[in-house]
């Protein structure tokens, strides 16, 4: 298997090197560099050719983490990018061209101690696909009368799942079913959704979109 090389950006050290560590100690990957504004980060970028960047969305002086980011996306569209947040607001997700350029992962940064988490968002993002935090997911449900709000509670839960960027093997490991079974209920939630063509990763996408755009928070 590939070795994964990651870029780190965060202007917290403690918090840098305790990711860096926890990074490193995984299987096939590799932090090739890491940086704490965003020049340097735009620069290693360039130089290193990471498969993945992972960006702390607030950068002390000079560029935010989202605009260093956009720039590095825009050079390099393969790159998947891991946005750090300490904010669960959706606000912020809406400044990311998710339509536009997928590849992108939305981590709060108290998931980050939870390894499973942050290498799903990473290997999701290197895949195209858009990833949100667990805690984001769970902060939003279906706005009434959406499509979304059509689906079984069974169905959702898979959307949500899929939204966290859990592959149908691991949905089915997560809700203790079947892989086919998944299969089933993924494919009766692209047809609510309408989302024809490919069963591919951009079919993951829109559904995560489409829960993105018809969901409201809690309250």
């Amino acid at each position: 298997m590939e070795v994964t090389r990651l870029l780190l950006v965060d202007d917290e050290p403690l918090f840098s090197e305790l990711l860096r560590r926890t990074l490193s100690s995984e299987p096939n990957m590799e932090v090739a560099g890491v940086a704490r504004v965003g020049e340097t980060a735009l620069r290693l970028a360039r130089e290193l050719k990471p498969d993945a960047v992972v960006m702390d969305i607030e950068l002390a002086g000079g560029e935010d983490g989202i605009e260093t980011a956009l720039k590095i996306k825009a050079e390099m569209p393969a790159t998947g990018i891991v946005i750090l947040s300490a904010h669960n607001d959706r606000r912020y997700l809406s400044i990311l061209p998710l339509q536009e350029s997928p590849g992108w992962s939305y981590l709060l940064k108290q998931s980050a101690p939870d390894v499973a988490t942050v290498v799903r968002a990473i290997q999701g993002s290197m895949a195209g696909m858009v990833v949100l935090d667990p805690a984001v997911v769970e902060s939003l449900m279906p706005a009434r009368g959406s499509t979304v709000s059509r689906l079984t509670p069974r169905q959702q839960e898979v959307l949500q799942l899929m939204a966290q960027g859990f592959t149908n093997a691991g949905i089915a490991e997560e809700l203790g079913l079947a892989e086919k079974s998944i299969e089933t209920y993924v494919n009766a939630i692209y047809q609510e959704l309408q989302i024809s063509g490919r069963r591919d990763v951009h079919s993951r996408v829109k559904a995560t979109l489409y829960y993105l755009e018809q969901a409201q928070s809690r309250r």
